[in-house]
């Protein structure tokens, strides 16, 4: 999804948007696009985006990742990981959406339906290091946009250098000395 804002003329965003689309379709790299007509349209396509993760609970168990690549690897990461994953568990499905355009994806995983949901969770350790580990080939991030929190405090020390977490651990301790702010989440 894409929305435009700003000043010009009357209608000047959306042909921009149009001949942009029909050339994207033309070369093959989108299946199908469409355009708002209205407030009220741009408001219902919003919620189709924000209900994927409602939509995800009757599939059953999941295993969610909130992962970062550098624009340019996102369609090699998702291919890779997605073959990667069902490589090493079949019938697991890939959901992956996010903002493509900084590189951060939701890889999320949704149990096989001949699988268990505790069966497919008692796997997250072996799935996150697939996925994580592919990340971190691509140069990116196994926590973008919401941050690392409590479930990625340890897996973290896998990815980052130990520098890089006195650093972070500096600064947390520069600007909370007294350990107020968040305690415990991540260092």
């Amino acid at each position: 999804m894409i929305e435009l804002a700003g000043g010009g003329a009357p209608g000047a965003q959306r042909a921009v948007a149009e001949a942009t689309l029909a050339g994207a379709l033309e070369d093959g790299l989108v299946a199908d696009a469409t355009i708002a007509e209205s407030e009220a349209q741009a408001k219902r396509l919003w919620f189709l985006r924000e209900a994927i993760v409602e939509a995800q609970k009757p599939a059953g168990a999941s295993i969610k990742h909130d992962v970062a690549v550098p624009v340019a690897a996102v369609p090699d990461f998702i291919a890779e990981a997605s073959a990667a994953v069902e490589a090493a568990l079949p019938g697991t499905r890939v959901l992956a959406f996010g903002h493509l355009g900084d590189g951060n994806i939701h890889f999320n995983l949704c149990q096989p339906q001949q699988m268990a949901g505790s069966d497919f969770l008692a796997r997250i350790g072996s799935l996150n290091r697939l996925v994580h580990d592919l990340v971190s080939r691509h140069g990116g991030s196994i926590s973008a946009e919401h941050g690392l929190g409590q479930l990625r405090r340890e897996e973290v020390l896998r990815y980052k250098p130990p520098i890089e977490m006195e650093l972070m651990r500096r600064i947390k301790a520069a600007l909370d000395p007294k350990g107020l702010m968040n305690p415990g989440k991540v260092l």
